[in-house]
């Protein structure tokens, strides 16, 4: 396997593109997402998409596969919700470590299968939670949490064990509104790769900035958010979802300023229309990413929410001829190491 740090040092990386918006191509109903081994569920189940990794399988496999021949370098597994606390809302917290071991599983099939002569990476997709750390979902009692941080962590460290154990190469931690469900999602990785004496899989981290304000939904400045989580010495730093790509060019634009490490950036395809649906062209996508390649801004592009393996396709031909961003030259002295390494 090609060393990924040495692979970006090349050329621009390219991740891949939305998996629900692929799931919502296949009109799957109710009893689809059931299965027969989930047909008498007390809940609905439609709409729990990670849950296809244990009942339509070929889908999402085929949806891996889609994206690899577009181009795709990195694909991601089909896990955003796959912890307990999103999927209690279905009543299946049990499953869990069973639907991430399947998801990594699943990707590392289709990377076999597609039998690519470039090396091909699995991500571990680990979302952000349904439940913000920083946050009162209580507009009458602001010092209310839904969730505790031991809480969060115990959460994300069973994620992060069945995404390891199905054999992810990266730990994604993205579409990041709180930056303290991010510190407890970097606490859980290195608690389990310290508990099991393995090396750590490179983490990567995508945040996400909510408007033109530049600020994270729990109110962090982009320099302030990279400042909070850059002891985790990630191997990229990125922006993904809620922007298209025009609107997140002057984000991306800081940020590759700000970061010591390699940047990524996977937009929306545009913003949503009046029925919530995507329009921008893969063309056009393309085009607004191509430009971010040439001012040096990226190491990894790729999409979020309404993007296709089309978009990706399109994005991977603009870029493959830009070379890309350079790390800068940082100068850290052992005291700030070692500070770092307390800290981590």
């Amino acid at each position: 396997m090609a060393n990924i740090q040495d692979l970006l040092k090349q050329r621009i990386l390219v991740i891949d593109g939305a998996m629900g918006t692929m799931i919502q191509r296949y009109k799957l109903t109710e009893q689809d997402y059931r299965g027969e081994r989930f047909k008498d569920w007390p809940s609905d189940l439609k709409g729990n998409n990670d849950l296809l990794c244990l009942t339509q399988p070929q889908i999402i496999k085929a949806i891996h596969k889609e994206y690899l021949a577009a181009g795709a370098d990195i694909i991601e597994t089909n896990t955003f919700n796959s912890q307990k606390v999103s999927l209690a809302d279905y009543g299946m917290e049990t499953l869990a470590y069973e639907i991430n071991v399947a998801a990594a599983k699943i990707a590392r099939e289709a990377i076999a299968e597609f039998n690519s002569p470039e090396p091909k990476f699995v991500a571990g997709a680990i979302g952000p939670l349904n439940k913000t750390l920083s946050l009162s979902p209580d507009v009458n009692n602001p010092g209310f949490r839904a969730l505790s941080f031991d809480e969060a962590v115990a959460a994300y460290y069973e994620q992060v064990k069945g995404l390891t154990e199905g054999g992810v190469d990266l730990l994604l931690i993205e579409t990041i509104f709180d930056t303290l469900n991010a510190k407890a999602a970097i606490f859980a990785i290195k608690k389990y790769f310290r508990d099991t004496k393995q090396e750590e899989r490179p983490i990567m981290i995508s945040g996400t900035i909510t408007d033109a304000s530049g600020r994270t939904l729990s109110g962090q400045t982009l320099e302030a958010f990279y400042n909070s989580i850059r002891h985790a010495r990630p191997l990229s730093i990125g922006l993904n979802c809620a922007l298209g790509a025009q609107e997140m060019r002057p984000h991306v634009e800081e940020l590759s300023h700000l970061a010591e490490c390699f940047t990524s950036a996977y937009p929306n395809a545009g913003l949503p229309n009046a029925m919530g649906e995507y329009d921008e062209q893969p063309e056009d996508t393309a085009h607004f990413i191509e430009d971010w390649a040439k001012e040096g801004f990226v190491n990894i592009v790729g999409g979020c929410c309404g993007t296709t393996p089309d978009h990706i396709r399109h994005i991977a031909d603009h870029v493959k001829k830009i070379r890309p961003r350079p790390l800068p030259v940082v100068e850290t002295s052992v005291q700030t190491e070692k500070e770092e390494a307390a800290i981590s």
